[in-house]
């Protein structure tokens, strides 16, 4: 088991930018992450837990080290590692990476003609090319068929806000996205509609 209990009971903020690097693993398929957004309940409001607990985010209120998969725009599944201790509801979004091991399948999973940089650049394509489930939420990120190994060595991450993120949430004041300056499979960002070109 390479998943560390102690570090996913802290909160998400300060664990995103450790899980660059890192490799993740579902099955036979191994990626290494390179782009992250952290989100927590309470004080955030692009969180999905910022008001209350529910159905849905029921996972995110879980014990850290665990898998939030959610269904979105009615056709896509993201994945986020659950941190902070039970009850207290942070987590970070896969939002990137490498696909380092398994790339045939995971080639299979997004279509021959994807390329090696695009396969999981973005977090839709990730959990497709990962092989993510919906029915996968809740599950324990140190048991079969998940693992999670850090970086020997911390990566230096670059930061700014989040992408797509309506609202105050996505604005300056919440810059929880945190990414490998430079690597090619990070995805752009995108600015919502709704929030104000930057001076």
């Amino acid at each position: 088991m390479s998943v560390d209990r102690d570090l996913f009971s802290q909160d998400a903020v300060d664990v995103a930018p450790l899980l660059l690097g890192a490799r993740f693993r579902h099955g036979d398929t191994v990626l290494r992450i390179t782009e992250v957004e952290a989100y927590r309940a309470g004080t955030d409001p692009g969180s999905h837990a910022y008001r209350r607990q529910t159905r849905r985010n029921s996972s995110m209120f879980g014990p850290g080290g665990h898998l939030y998969a959610y269904f979105t725009y009615g056709m896509h599944v993201c994945a986020n590692i659950v941190c902070s201790p039970a009850g207290e509801a942070s987590g970070v979004l896969l939002r990137a990476g490498e696909i380092v091991s398994g790339i045939d399948d995971a080639r299979d999973r997004r279509g021959p003609a994807v390329s090696d940089r695009d396969l999981a650049r973005g977090p839709a394509r990730l959990t497709r090319a990962m092989g993510i489930r919906l029915d996968q939420d809740g599950a324990d990120l140190a048991a079969e068929p998940f693992d999670l190994a850090l970086p020997d060595v911390p990566v230096p991450a670059m930061t700014g806000p989040r992408t797509g993120v309506a609202g105050a949430g996505g604005g300056t004041d919440f810059s929880w996205r945190f990414w490998i300056a430079g690597d090619r499979t990070v995805s752009a960002y995108r600015r919502h509609p709704s929030l104000p070109a930057p001076a």
